[in-house]
Order: structure tokens, then C-alpha cells, then sequence
């Protein structure tokens, strides 16, 4: 149950509470501030990351290949733990496969992805020995250039804008015109000059969207997404040995959210590996998930540092804010702002005594981490807790601006 006696979020339920007190990764988090050294910062439980993957696993067929997407959460510690328990790494930078090579993952269980890889990118890959999923016709060239003058091969993928899109998800990937990938019926004369080129063309990469609880909806996209990669693969000039088919799987943020039904979208995946198996008998099918992994599992924690009412309504400042944690102040993909589930970490016990407005320290309107809910009445040095900050959290927010000190991160 939350503090006021309604049903709690479920990103709630998942930590403990040991004496009032919420705990991550066992720790209280009381003692987890103190050693931390100080507010704010992020904390992720690693015991609720290998759940996490255990869940997957048993819902997902056996021989569909797990990867993460390094970009949700690019903490070297997150990703060193998620290594030994994943089937490989999708990266989005240079930074980012620094941070993947440098675990146990061999370099070919490693791909690339994104628009606008730079010349200096392209070689590294090439050097790394990874996956470079292509996104455009000059990508291809540019490629096959730098591979010539570093003396190499690469193994290529090419990245498909598809002509459908995944509906109802948080953001778009898929269908229409987009800066990511090759449009779908650009692909077949693309398929016909990579065969001339020096690169190893090793299968192809589609993602329609992100963010999604529907499994209906994923189920559809994910039976157009096999047909058309089994379209394309006829016009290949070699095996299909690499089917990324993305991922799109969301967590539910918001009170009218429900959980995704992951068992129904691994039984569609389970039906339509059947169709892959007899088709492209070489190729490892990848599913890539970022979010779905690592966003339920950490909490973004900051002290209150002020206590002010204006106008009869209550307002607890605090000393983080949208610069550490853009996504929650609804200023990162939200039409309509809406809270993420948050509560004062010190006070589970309690019950809701007030409505408040939980604010940073940036002088902005828009720093807003939570807008009129109710909580236990909080004082100065309580710590108020953001669920569901395990994914683009830190590093998808503007931690520059105005110029405040970045947040710590650690994995408990």
C-alpha cells in the first residue's frame, strides 16, 4: 500500500521497506545517503536488474537472443553487472562501446546503431570488430571507404525504416519519412550495391518504436516486422545471420498504466520463431530492450532543503531537480505532464498528511518533479524518492544548466 492507503505502484512494491525506511538493494536509505556522501543521486538495485533478466528469460523462446541497449543506462558498473546475463550489447557512441567493450561480451555480440556516425566512429567500429547497423545509402559508402583504408572487412547490418509504425508507443521509429534507417522499399537496390562493396553483410535491424504496454500492438508489429525481413532476405547477397527486430517493451510511469503482458508477446515471438527457423536457419533473432530492463530498477533520491507555502499550497524544494532528472518533470517526450510515482523515502510509514508540490532548486517554472500529491508531511533533510529513473535518467538530462553539481550514481 502507498502512504495515503491506495493501492501502491508497483515500482513502489518492489523495494522494501525496513523500518519505515525505503531500502535499495537492502540498504536503508537513510544509511544509503550517508554513504553516498550526498544528495542528490541515483541508486539502482542490482538484485532487481538480474529479476529483471530472469523474467525475460523465462518468458521469452529460448533461442531469441537478448540484448541491452547501453543507451537507456550507460553506467559502467549497470552494464558490468549486465554482461554475464545478457546475449550482447547495442550501443548508440563511441563512449557507449568503449563502456561495452570493456566487459567480458565478445566484440561480435556487440552492434551499432544511429544516424550520423562520424568518420573517426565508422573506424573505431571497424577496428572494435562489432556490428555497424547501417542507416543510409552513404553510410554504406562512407563505410566501405574507411574500410578499405584501415584494411578491414566490417560486418554489416542494415538498419530498415519499415513502411508501419508501432502505435500507441512513447516515441515513433517506424514508418513514414525518418532519419533512422533506409525507407523499406529503398532497401532492395541498397541490397544489390552492398554486394559489390567490401562489407560483410551479416542481416538486417528494425525498430518501429519505443515505450510500449500494449501486447496486442506489439504483437502486431512484431508479425510485420518477421514478414518483411523475410521479404528482404530474398533479395540478400548472403544468409541472414544477424535479425535484430528491436524491442519497444515500456514500464508503466503513471497511475493508470498497466504492466506490459510480456507472457503474451513471448508466446507471439514463440510462433513467429517457428516461421524464422525454416526461413533463415542462420539467423540469431535479437530482441533489444534498454528501458524494460534497468527503468524500474533504480530511484532517483534528493533532499528537501526548504519547506514553503504560497498561497495555501505546499512546496518542498529540493536540491535536484529537472537538471538530473528531466524525464520526471515531464519536460522529456510528455504532451500532458503527468507525476511519476515518487514518496518521502524516510517516511514510508506514515500516512498522507497534505498535498504538495515536490520543486528543485533551477530557476525555471519547468523544474517540477511532482505536482500536487499526496504525502506524509515532510520536513527539511527528508528525502524525497522518483521511481522508475533507472533509464534515461543522468544522462538524458541537461546537468549543465545553471551550472549545480552533477548527481552521484551507484548500483547496490
Amino acid at each position: 500500500m502507498s502512504a495515503d492507503g491506495s493501492a501502491a505502484h508497483p515500482a513502489i512494491d518492489a523495494f522494501p521497506v525496513i523500518d519505515g525506511c525505503l531500502a535499495v538493494g537492502g540498504m536503508p536509505l537513510t544509511r544509503l545517503a550517508e554513504r553516498v556522501g550526498a544528495t542528490p543521486f541515483f541508486a539502482y538495485d542490482r538484485n532487481l536488474l538480474t529479476r529483471r533478466i530472469e523474467h525475460l528469460r523465462r518468458c521469452l523462446p529460448d533461442d531469441v537472443h537478448l540484448h541491452y541497449a547501453i543507451k537507456a543506462n550507460p553506467m559502467p558498473a549497470v552494464v558490468q553487472h549486465l554482461a554475464p546475463l545478457v546475449d550482447g550489447f547495442d550501443v548508440a557512441s563511441a563512449l557507449e562501446m568503449k563502456v561495452a567493450l570493456d566487459t567480458p561480451i565478445e566484440p561480435d555480440r556487440v552492434s551499432f546503431a544511429g544516424p550520423g556516425k562520424t568518420a573517426g566512429e565508422l573506424s573505431q567500429a571497424i577496428a572494435a570488430g562489432i556490428v555497424i547497423h547501417v542507416e543510409s545509402e552513404n553510410e554504406m559508402r562512407a563505410l566501405a571507404a574507411r574500410a578499405t583504408a584501415n584494411g578491414g572487412r566490417p560486418r554489416v547490418a542494415i538498419r530498415v525504416n519499415p513502411d508501419f509504425e508501432l502505435k500507441a508507443s512513447g516515441m515513433r521509429m517506424g514508418g513514414g519519412a525518418q532519419q533512422f534507417g533506409v525507407d523499406a522499399e529503398r532497401v532492395p537496390q541498397m541490397l544489390g550495391e552492398l554486394a559489390t562493396l567490401d562489407l560483410e553483410f551479416v542481416g538486417f535491424h528494425l525498430f518501429a518504436g519505443s515505450q510500449n504496454l500494449h501486447a496486442d500492438i506489439l504483437q502486431d508489429v512484431q508479425g510485420k516486422i518477421i514478414d518483411l525481413s523475410l521479404a528482404l532476405a530474398e533479395r540478400a547477397p548472403a544468409p541472414v545471420r544477424h535479425l535484430n527486430i528491436g524491442g519497444g517493451f515500456g514500464i508503466p510511469y503513471f497511475p493508470k498504466d498497466q504492466p506490459l503482458d510480456l507472457a503474451a508477446v513471448g508466446d507471439n515471438l514463440e510462433r513467429l520463431m517457428s516461421r524464422v527457423r525454416t526461413a533463415l536457419p542462420e539467423a540469431v533473432v535479437i530482441v533489444e530492450l534498454g528501458r524494460y530492463i534497468v527503468g524500474e530498477c533504480g530511484v532517483y533520491v534528493t533532499r528537501v532543503v526548504d519547506r514553503k507555502e504560497s498561497r495555501g499550497e505546499v512546496f518542498l524544494i529540493t536540491d535536484g531537480g529537472l537538471h538530473h532528472q528531466l524525464a520526471a518533470s515531464g519536460n522529456f517526450g510528455q504532451v500532458i505532464r503527468r507525476n511519476y510515482p515518487v514518496a518521502i523515502g524516510n517516511r514510508m510509514g506514515e500516512s498522507a498528511a497534505e498535498t504538495a508540490s515536490v520543486v528543485g532548486c533551477l530557476c525555471t517554472p519547468l523544474d517540477l518533479l511532482a505536482d500536487k500529491v499526496a504525502l506524509p508531511r515532510a520536513e527539511t533533510d527528508d528525502l524525497v524518492v522518483v521511481f522508475q529513473s533507472g533509464a534515461y535518467g543522468l544522462t538524458a538530462s541537461p546537468t549543465a544548466f545553471l551550472s549545480h553539481p552533477a548527481p552521484a550514481e551507484v548500483l547496490v
